[in-house]
């Protein structure tokens, strides 16, 4: 489950380096984040995926119709939440 976690979040690093820097290549993103350029282009591929990010010949760059895929996002993290306070709950039980 850790791991998952940290994929998860190295997801939502790229993210936002991406929107704070678009466009931008693998290159530059992996240089800005000092990450192996395999994890960021596996980042961006899920993101793309995702809908969240598209690929242009200057680099990956937010969509513009991306406002409901964020807030589906912000759901699911706060659901996420939700489950991992129940973990904890059931651990301190054991």
């Amino acid at each position: 489950m850790k791991q998952e976690a940290e994929i998860a979040l190295r997801h939502l690093e790229v993210l936002q380096t991406v929107m704070e820097n678009q466009p931008i290549g693998i290159f530059k993103l992996s240089e800005i984040m000092n990450m192996p350029r395999h994890k960021i282009r596996y980042s961006l591929r899920v993101l793309e995926q995702s809908g969240i990010i598209e690929p242009t010949q200057y680099g990956a760059i937010i969509r513009e119709d991306v406002d409901g895929v964020i807030k589906s996002l912000k759901s699911e993290i706060e659901e996420i939440k939700s489950f991992v306070n129940q973990m904890d709950r059931i651990v301190e039980k054991i």
